[in-house]
Protein backbone atom coordinates (compact mmCIF):
# COMPACT_ATOMS: atom_id res chain seq x y z
CA UNK A 1 0.00 0.00 0.00
CA UNK A 2 2.72 2.29 0.95
CA UNK A 3 4.44 1.52 -2.34
CA UNK A 4 1.84 2.20 -4.56
CA UNK A 5 1.23 5.76 -2.84
CA UNK A 6 4.65 6.20 -3.28
CA UNK A 7 4.51 5.71 -7.03
CA UNK A 8 1.39 7.49 -7.15
CA UNK A 9 3.16 10.99 -5.92
CA UNK A 10 6.01 10.68 -7.88
CA UNK A 11 4.02 10.03 -10.94
CA UNK A 12 1.65 13.05 -10.39
CA UNK A 13 5.24 14.90 -9.54
CA UNK A 14 6.67 13.82 -12.68
CA UNK A 15 3.35 15.61 -14.16
CA UNK A 16 3.14 18.60 -12.75
CA UNK A 17 3.27 21.01 -15.40
CA UNK A 18 1.56 19.65 -17.78
CA UNK A 19 0.78 21.64 -21.07
CA UNK A 20 -2.21 19.93 -23.74
CA UNK A 21 -4.01 22.05 -26.92
CA UNK A 22 -7.46 22.39 -26.30
CA UNK A 23 -8.74 22.20 -29.56
CA UNK A 24 -12.02 25.15 -30.63
CA UNK A 25 -14.53 25.40 -33.08
CA UNK A 26 -13.32 29.12 -33.55
CA UNK A 27 -9.93 29.64 -32.06
CA UNK A 28 -6.88 27.89 -30.63
CA UNK A 29 -6.46 28.19 -27.26
CA UNK A 30 -3.23 27.44 -25.18
CA UNK A 31 -4.73 25.19 -21.65
CA UNK A 32 -1.82 25.27 -18.50
CA UNK A 33 -2.83 22.62 -16.16
CA UNK A 34 -2.07 23.69 -12.66
CA UNK A 35 -1.87 20.78 -10.36
CA UNK A 36 -3.71 21.81 -7.65
CA UNK A 37 -2.48 19.56 -3.82
CA UNK A 38 -5.38 18.41 -2.11
CA UNK A 39 -4.63 16.20 1.63
CA UNK A 40 -6.08 12.66 2.10
CA UNK A 41 -5.82 10.23 4.91
CA UNK A 42 -5.56 6.55 3.80
CA UNK A 43 -5.48 4.03 6.76
CA UNK A 44 -2.58 1.38 6.68
CA UNK A 45 -3.29 -2.26 8.58
CA UNK A 46 0.25 -2.49 9.20
CA UNK A 47 0.50 1.20 10.65
CA UNK A 48 -1.51 2.60 13.56
CA UNK A 49 -0.57 6.39 12.28
CA UNK A 50 -2.35 6.63 9.19
CA UNK A 51 -0.01 7.77 6.15
CA UNK A 52 -0.29 11.08 5.10
CA UNK A 53 -0.65 10.23 1.03
CA UNK A 54 -0.97 13.70 -1.61
CA UNK A 55 -2.96 14.05 -4.52
CA UNK A 56 -3.77 16.50 -7.11
CA UNK A 57 -6.58 17.94 -9.12
CA UNK A 58 -5.95 19.27 -12.38
CA UNK A 59 -7.32 22.67 -13.41
CA UNK A 60 -6.58 24.92 -16.48
CA UNK A 61 -7.00 28.23 -17.29
CA UNK A 62 -6.99 29.19 -21.30
CA UNK A 63 -5.44 32.66 -22.36
CA UNK A 64 -6.79 33.47 -25.81
CA UNK A 65 -4.98 34.79 -28.75
CA UNK A 66 -7.17 37.44 -29.84
CA UNK A 67 -7.03 40.76 -28.83
CA UNK A 68 -9.69 43.18 -28.22
CA UNK A 69 -8.65 47.36 -28.49
CA UNK A 70 -9.89 49.60 -25.42
CA UNK A 71 -12.87 51.27 -25.82
CA UNK A 72 -12.83 54.66 -26.71
CA UNK A 73 -14.26 57.29 -24.54
CA UNK A 74 -15.08 60.01 -27.34
CA UNK A 75 -18.39 59.04 -29.12
CA UNK A 76 -19.03 59.90 -32.80
CA UNK A 77 -20.68 63.39 -33.66
CA UNK A 78 -24.01 62.94 -36.12
CA UNK A 79 -25.07 65.69 -37.68
CA UNK A 80 -28.24 63.75 -38.50
CA UNK A 81 -30.23 65.88 -36.31
CA UNK A 82 -29.01 68.99 -38.01
CA UNK A 83 -29.37 67.89 -41.77
CA UNK A 84 -33.14 66.76 -40.41
CA UNK A 85 -33.98 70.47 -39.07
CA UNK A 86 -32.45 71.71 -42.76
CA UNK A 87 -34.03 69.75 -44.80
CA UNK A 88 -37.59 70.94 -43.04
CA UNK A 89 -36.10 74.68 -43.27
CA UNK A 90 -36.85 74.93 -39.22
CA UNK A 91 -33.79 76.61 -39.26
CA UNK A 92 -34.11 78.22 -35.56
CA UNK A 93 -33.92 74.73 -34.57
CA UNK A 94 -30.60 74.20 -36.95
CA UNK A 95 -29.14 76.87 -35.00
CA UNK A 96 -29.43 75.81 -31.89
CA UNK A 97 -28.29 72.44 -33.35
CA UNK A 98 -25.46 74.12 -34.43
CA UNK A 99 -24.68 75.96 -31.46
CA UNK A 100 -24.33 72.24 -29.72
CA UNK A 101 -22.83 70.78 -31.84
CA UNK A 102 -19.82 73.13 -31.38
CA UNK A 103 -19.86 73.16 -27.58
CA UNK A 104 -19.70 69.06 -28.14
CA UNK A 105 -16.85 69.17 -30.80
CA UNK A 106 -14.74 72.15 -28.78
CA UNK A 107 -14.49 69.28 -25.80
CA UNK A 108 -14.98 69.23 -22.76
CA UNK A 109 -14.49 72.11 -20.84
CA UNK A 110 -16.74 73.78 -23.11
CA UNK A 111 -19.51 70.69 -22.62
CA UNK A 112 -19.20 71.68 -18.75
CA UNK A 113 -19.25 75.31 -19.26
CA UNK A 114 -22.24 75.53 -21.54
CA UNK A 115 -20.69 77.42 -24.44
CA UNK A 116 -17.34 77.85 -26.44
CA UNK A 117 -14.83 79.88 -25.62
CA UNK A 118 -13.30 81.33 -29.00
CA UNK A 119 -9.64 79.83 -28.12
CA UNK A 120 -11.14 76.08 -28.23
CA UNK A 121 -12.24 76.89 -31.81
CA UNK A 122 -8.91 75.56 -32.64
CA UNK A 123 -9.89 71.81 -31.57
CA UNK A 124 -12.49 71.55 -33.80
CA UNK A 125 -12.09 69.71 -36.80
CA UNK A 126 -11.70 70.93 -39.95
CA UNK A 127 -13.83 68.51 -41.57
CA UNK A 128 -16.34 68.37 -38.74
CA UNK A 129 -16.55 72.26 -39.03
CA UNK A 130 -16.93 72.20 -42.93
CA UNK A 131 -19.97 69.16 -42.51
CA UNK A 132 -22.11 71.61 -40.62
CA UNK A 133 -21.55 74.66 -43.50
CA UNK A 134 -21.68 71.97 -46.41
CA UNK A 135 -25.50 71.14 -44.59
CA UNK A 136 -26.34 74.75 -44.20
CA UNK A 137 -24.80 75.88 -47.47
CA UNK A 138 -27.15 72.94 -49.31
CA UNK A 139 -30.58 73.31 -47.50
CA UNK A 140 -30.64 77.09 -48.35
CA UNK A 141 -29.38 77.90 -51.65
CA UNK A 142 -26.12 78.48 -50.98
CA UNK A 143 -27.46 81.82 -48.79
CA UNK A 144 -26.14 80.64 -45.35
CA UNK A 145 -23.26 79.47 -43.70
CA UNK A 146 -19.80 80.09 -42.25
CA UNK A 147 -18.27 79.76 -45.46
CA UNK A 148 -21.17 82.45 -47.02
CA UNK A 149 -20.14 84.73 -43.96
CA UNK A 150 -16.98 84.64 -44.80
CA UNK A 151 -16.82 85.94 -48.24
CA UNK A 152 -19.00 89.07 -47.21
CA UNK A 153 -16.53 89.84 -44.09
CA UNK A 154 -14.07 89.52 -46.50
CA UNK A 155 -15.50 91.99 -48.61
CA UNK A 156 -15.96 94.35 -46.24
CA UNK A 157 -12.31 94.01 -45.42
CA UNK A 158 -13.29 92.11 -41.73
CA UNK A 159 -14.77 95.14 -40.30
CA UNK A 160 -17.68 92.79 -38.22
CA UNK A 161 -19.69 96.50 -37.70
CA UNK A 162 -20.11 96.59 -41.68
CA UNK A 163 -20.52 92.48 -41.56
CA UNK A 164 -22.90 92.66 -38.89
CA UNK A 165 -24.81 95.32 -41.54
CA UNK A 166 -24.54 92.82 -44.41
CA UNK A 167 -25.92 89.94 -42.53
CA UNK A 168 -28.65 91.74 -41.08
CA UNK A 169 -27.47 91.33 -37.59
CA UNK A 170 -27.95 94.70 -36.73
CA UNK A 171 -31.19 97.04 -37.53
CA UNK A 172 -31.81 100.40 -37.93
CA UNK A 173 -32.69 102.92 -35.59
CA UNK A 174 -35.48 105.64 -35.63
CA UNK A 175 -33.67 108.87 -35.36
CA UNK A 176 -32.66 111.54 -37.35
CA UNK A 177 -29.24 110.64 -38.40
CA UNK A 178 -29.11 107.22 -39.57
CA UNK A 179 -27.90 104.55 -36.94
CA UNK A 180 -27.99 100.98 -36.05
CA UNK A 181 -28.48 98.94 -33.08
CA UNK A 182 -27.97 95.15 -32.55
CA UNK A 183 -31.05 92.88 -33.29
CA UNK A 184 -32.75 91.57 -30.25
CA UNK A 185 -32.65 87.93 -30.44
CA UNK A 186 -34.46 85.79 -31.27
CA UNK A 187 -37.71 87.62 -32.21
CA UNK A 188 -35.90 89.90 -34.29
CA UNK A 189 -33.86 87.76 -36.12
CA UNK A 190 -35.37 86.18 -39.66
CA UNK A 191 -36.26 82.37 -39.46
CA UNK A 192 -37.57 81.82 -42.70
CA UNK A 193 -35.57 81.32 -46.50
CA UNK A 194 -36.92 84.25 -48.30
CA UNK A 195 -35.40 86.84 -50.92
CA UNK A 196 -35.91 89.35 -48.66
CA UNK A 197 -33.70 87.50 -45.91
CA UNK A 198 -30.22 88.96 -45.72
CA UNK A 199 -27.39 86.55 -47.08
CA UNK A 200 -25.40 85.17 -44.67
CA UNK A 201 -28.23 86.03 -41.54
CA UNK A 202 -27.38 82.26 -40.29
CA UNK A 203 -26.04 80.30 -38.37
CA UNK A 204 -25.98 83.04 -35.57
CA UNK A 205 -22.61 83.54 -33.71
CA UNK A 206 -22.90 84.87 -30.03
CA UNK A 207 -20.76 88.11 -30.09
CA UNK A 208 -21.95 88.68 -25.99
CA UNK A 209 -18.54 88.51 -25.18
CA UNK A 210 -16.61 90.13 -28.11
CA UNK A 211 -15.98 89.34 -31.89
CA UNK A 212 -12.86 86.56 -31.30
CA UNK A 213 -15.18 83.61 -31.30
CA UNK A 214 -16.83 84.75 -34.63
CA UNK A 215 -13.52 85.53 -35.54
CA UNK A 216 -11.90 82.20 -34.61
CA UNK A 217 -14.58 80.21 -36.69
CA UNK A 218 -14.27 82.35 -39.85
CA UNK A 219 -10.74 82.10 -39.67
CA UNK A 220 -10.65 78.51 -39.27
CA UNK A 221 -8.23 75.90 -41.54
CA UNK A 222 -12.12 74.58 -42.60
CA UNK A 223 -12.55 77.95 -44.93
CA UNK A 224 -8.89 78.44 -46.19
CA UNK A 225 -10.42 77.88 -49.55
CA UNK A 226 -13.30 80.68 -49.66
CA UNK A 227 -11.82 83.07 -52.00
CA UNK A 228 -10.71 86.61 -51.49
CA UNK A 229 -12.38 88.92 -53.27
CA UNK A 230 -11.19 93.05 -53.66
CA UNK A 231 -12.63 95.05 -51.30
CA UNK A 232 -13.61 97.48 -53.38
CA UNK A 233 -16.20 95.02 -55.21
CA UNK A 234 -18.33 94.97 -52.12
CA UNK A 235 -18.35 98.87 -51.49
CA UNK A 236 -22.21 99.82 -51.43
CA UNK A 237 -23.64 96.48 -53.49
CA UNK A 238 -26.72 96.00 -52.31
CA UNK A 239 -26.74 98.84 -50.70
CA UNK A 240 -28.02 101.55 -53.16
CA UNK A 241 -24.46 103.72 -51.77
CA UNK A 242 -26.23 103.43 -47.84
CA UNK A 243 -22.65 101.78 -46.93
CA UNK A 244 -20.77 102.64 -50.02
CA UNK A 245 -17.47 104.41 -50.18
CA UNK A 246 -17.20 107.38 -48.06
CA UNK A 247 -15.10 110.16 -48.99
CA UNK A 248 -12.72 112.00 -46.57
CA UNK A 249 -16.16 114.26 -45.30
CA UNK A 250 -18.08 111.88 -44.65
CA UNK A 251 -20.40 111.47 -47.69
CA UNK A 252 -21.46 108.11 -49.78
CA UNK A 253 -21.74 108.36 -53.40
CA UNK A 254 -25.76 109.34 -52.98
CA UNK A 255 -24.51 111.79 -50.92
CA UNK A 256 -26.52 110.83 -47.56
CA UNK A 257 -24.67 110.62 -44.83
CA UNK A 258 -24.62 108.18 -42.59
CA UNK A 259 -23.29 107.27 -38.70
CA UNK A 260 -23.26 103.66 -37.95
CA UNK A 261 -23.83 103.11 -34.48
CA UNK A 262 -20.93 100.26 -34.00
CA UNK A 263 -20.86 100.03 -29.78
CA UNK A 264 -20.93 96.57 -29.06
CA UNK A 265 -23.60 96.36 -26.18
CA UNK A 266 -23.69 92.90 -24.57
CA UNK A 267 -27.54 92.87 -24.70
CA UNK A 268 -28.60 89.82 -26.92
CA UNK A 269 -27.69 86.38 -26.25
CA UNK A 270 -27.20 84.48 -29.46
Amino acid sequence: MATNSLHSLLLNRHHNHLTHQLPDSTTTSTATIFLKPTSTTSLSSSSTTPPRTTTFSLSATTSSSSYTSPTSTSQPISFDLLEQHLSAQNFRQADEETRRLLIVLAGESAQKRGYVFFSEVQFIGAADLKAIDDLWRRYSDNKFGYSVQKKIWQKVKKDFSRFFLKAGWMKKLDTEVEQYNYRAFPNEFTWELTKETPEGHLPLTNALRGTQLLNSILSHPAFEGVEEEEAEQAEGEGDNGKFGEKNKNGVVKDGSKVSVKTVFKPNYGF
